[in-house]
């Protein structure tokens, strides 16, 4: 088992030292620590713990089984995951209707509203909205939350497929796929209709189990198992296809999908996925 401390404002000596020693005091028997990055370091453990490792402020702290543990397929969430806003919310914001659309991604998020249900509703109110708007959005309201391009660039370089898989739209997903480096993108689609949005998503919905049968579609494409999965993502419509790969993670989630995660970042950029899985800035390509 590898105990993986992680930080966006960096991991001192001081935190390293201070995890091994805790891992001792728990009954573990701890190697040496190895530093992965600025951000990042990992110890390999043997023995059971007997308690929860503490955790320092500002700091990630997750365990990771050492078997499987490089993965061969990174799917990951877009809205809020890979970039730093909701794309529908932005959008209801050029539409002069953001807090009705605000009220209802929050109450999906949470889990206290279908995401099928919740999308239909949503794009209802942005009926008549005209396509620039989507690329008035896209252009000064989208950018890639950090470590995203280093993230996906290394796991292509490693060889592992990388997908980018979203209950947005695949007007963002394309380009956002484009910049980061993913390989595969898949989405919800807009109906447009002279130059505007009809108030409709032309089906099926990608939601919440949509994704992990993509998961399972994109395994069964290269031969592998969802054991062999990263998936990353920040709400319950990720919950799914978080909970069926092998490692699932949980980012700056709500608290449905940190309950359901095998590792929660609250505090990392996205290259901690690659201190997850052992992976070093040696072999960082941005």
């Amino acid at each position: 088992m590898y105990l993986v401390l992680s930080a966006a404002r960096g991991v001192s000596d001081a935190d390293i030292a201070d995890a091994r020693s805790a891992l001792a005091t728990l009954g573990a028997t701890p190697d040496a620590p190895r530093r992965l990055s600025d951000c990042a370091a990992d110890i390999r453990f043997r023995g059971a713990l007997h308690g929860a490792v503490p955790v320092a402020s500002g700091l990630d702290v997750n365990l990771v089984p050492a078997a499987n543990r490089r993965k061969k397929l990174l799917i990951a969430d877009m809205d809020s995951t890979m970039i730093n806003v909701e794309c529908i919310d932005e959008l209801a914001d050029f539409a002069g209707v953001k807090p009705e659309v605000e009220a209802v991604t929050e109450a999906a998020m949470r889990g206290e509203l279908g995401f099928e249900q919740s999308l239909t509703q949503r794009v209802a109110l942005l009926k008549d909205l005209p396509v620039s708007a989507l690329d008035a959005c896209y252009t000064e309201r989208i950018r890639l939350n950090p470590g995203a391009q280093t993230l996906v660039k290394t796991m292509n370089a490693l060889g592992a497929h990388t997908a980018l898989v979203s209950g947005g739209f695949t007007y963002f997903t394309e380009r956002v796929a484009a910049v980061a480096g993913f390989a595969h993108h898949a989405a919800n689609v807009l109906e447009i209709g002279n130059d505007a949005l009809t108030g409709a998503v032309i089906a099926p919905i990608l939601g919440r189990e949509a994704k992990q049968t993509e998961l399972n579609a994109l395994c069964a494409a290269r031969g592998i198992t969802p054991a062999e999965v990263i998936a990353v993502g920040d709400g319950a419509n990720d919950l799914a296809m978080v909970t069926a790969a092998g490692l699932g993670v949980a980012y700056h989630a709500k608290p449905a999908l940190k309950a359901a995660a095998n590792a929660v970042l609250d505090h990392s950029d996205l290259t901690a996925l690659l201190a997850l899985q052992g992976i070093g800035a040696g072999d960082y390509v941005s």
